[in-house]
């Protein structure tokens, strides 16, 4: 007799609008492509449901809803959000007013999202900015990506950056669930960006190219010379201090751990090896870092090439299977991309 499995389908970076000027529907098709193909239990999605370089809008927000609508055999609760760069507020606006009211992690404004608070089948715990959900032994933690305090500049001004953003108080809470919990749970970190040099085109500049006269530019991410490009592709800033490089001291210090660091924004294709990094590597103290996105093909189309992840666990085992799907034909088949499978042990057994 098999073992139960649990599936999570992770994925992330739709950018819906700028895929929607050109006909296709990259939230709604992948979800649509995701309940023909395979099994799933729940989704989590790591942000960046905006395509805008400004400021994200209501009509956009009004579309990724609709989009949401494909889904036929799970509730809309199934899938778990967090905010990504695209889709943070003005710095002079409340934090994540858009965020809150369209993707609604907690179901806070069901209204306009649709999303039921008490629909969720495993209940988030906190807020839209850091919250917990559980499966069996599995604790989810979820952190949103958020406007740097200490920049004048921001949201609407930079595109996006300066790289990835978490405040003081969420790090210090993440600490305090992996501390809490790690002895009898298995650790999954979420957050729309990467650390620095775990997976594909996250060190120092790698978010850039540089041109004939040696200048910097856009290349995987954009280029805003007052938004700290060298640090566009990972998660810079912890609390109003730039750099400091706190989550990866903290792992490193504290092996065992963390199993997972679920991420995207970085667009690629799954055999980019840009900085001599895959999409899937370890590091600091046994972390599994995964690049989990991205659905757009038409945001940084010179690189995205739609794709998403499927990761499997079996009641009872330490093992893991994490597979790749690809939503379009243009790179590769659609479908599973076989080669690209991945088995990574945990800490400890799952267990349902």
């Amino acid at each position: 007799m098999s073992r139960p499995s649990f599936r999570i389908w992770a994925s992330g970076c739709p950018h819906v609008s700028a895929d929607k000027k050109r006909g296709r529907e990259s939230l709604g098709d992948a979800i649509r492509q995701s309940e023909r193909d395979f099994d799933w239990d729940i989704g989590i999605n790591v942000g960046d449901f905006s395509a805008s370089f400004g400021l994200p809008t209501d009509e956009e927000g009004a579309e990724i809803i609709r989009q949401f609508g494909a889904l036929e055999k799970h509730r809309r609760e199934d899938i778990y959000t967090i905010c990504g760069n695209h889709d943070r507020n003005a710095p002079d606006e409340p934090e994540a007013m858009w965020f809150r009211r369209w993707i609604d992690p907690m179901g806070e404004h069901p209204e306009i999202s649709g999303v039921q608070a008490a629909r969720f089948r495993f209940p988030p715990a906190g807020t839209f900015e850091r919250y917990f959900f559980e499966v069996g032994n599995i604790r989810f933690l979820m952190m949103s990506d958020v406007n740097e305090a200490t920049q004048s500049i921001g949201r609407g001004e930079l595109g996006g950056n300066p790289g990835g953003v978490v405040k003081r108080e969420t790090f210090d809470w993440w600490v305090d669930q992996v501390e809490s919990n790690h002895q009898d749970k298995i650790i999954i970190t979420a957050h729309h960006y990467l650390l620095k040099d775990t997976t594909v085109a996250t060190g120092d500049w790698e978010g850039m190219k540089r041109e004939a006269d040696g200048k910097w530019a856009t290349d995987y991410h954009g280029y805003y010379k007052d938004g700290t490009p060298h640090a566009a592709s990972y998660l810079y800033w912890v609390g109003g201090n730039p750099g400091g490089g706190e989550f990866e001291t903290w792992l490193s210090g504290n092996p065992g751990k963390v199993d997972f660091w679920l991420g995207g924004h970085t667009h690629t294709n799954p055999d980019d090896r840009h900085g001599n990094k895959e999409h899937v590597e370890t590091r600091y103290g046994g972390v599994t870092f995964v690049n989990v996105s991205a659905l757009t093909r038409h945001f940084v189309q010179p690189h995205a090439m739609p794709h998403s992840r499927l990761f499997t666990f079996k009641d009872g085992s330490d093992n893991v299977v994490i597979d790749c799907y690809m939503h379009t034909d243009e790179f590769r088949e659609q479908g599973f991309y076989a080669e690209k499978q991945r088995h990574v042990n945990l800490t400890k057994p799952f267990q349902m």
